[in-house]
């Protein structure tokens, strides 16, 4: 438990949830954009055939898994925070749950990025 009484202890944690959710979207839109590239250069070389799963396709995947994890266990470190918290660190009526609702639709649409991603090829 904290001993310091504090209410900037609970918005450090919450500060810091925000910014791992920040890295998290960052990674994804990057891997997003790897995914695209690939398919970018198969339309510049006119390849006739099919446009395939290239390196891009399953690196771009990576960074949008790694996205996935990095946000969700974000959320699981921030519960922690909450757990060593005493009632006086967190301000009355302050809703504790907004961020961690909101990194667990980041998830959800991230689950939704990658089913579209694979099916659509």
């Amino acid at each position: 438990m904290s001993d310091l009484n504090d209410p900037r202890v609970f918005f450090a944690a919450e500060r810091t949830l925000m910014a791992w959710t920040r890295t998290g979207l960052t990674l994804m839109a990057f891997g997003f954009v790897l995914e695209r590239f690939g398919l970018f250069l198969h339309v510049l070389r006119m390849n006739p055939g099919r446009a395939g799963r290239d390196m891009s396709f399953w690196i771009g995947i990576a960074f949008i898994v790694l996205a996935l994890w990095v946000v969700g266990y974000s959320v699981v470190q921030f519960r922690r925070v909450l757990k060593t918290l005493k009632p006086i660190e967190i301000p009355a009526r302050y809703c504790t749950w907004g961020g961690i609702v909101m990194n667990l639709s980041v998830v959800v649409l991230g689950f939704a990025l990658l089913t579209y991603l694979f099916s659509e090829l």
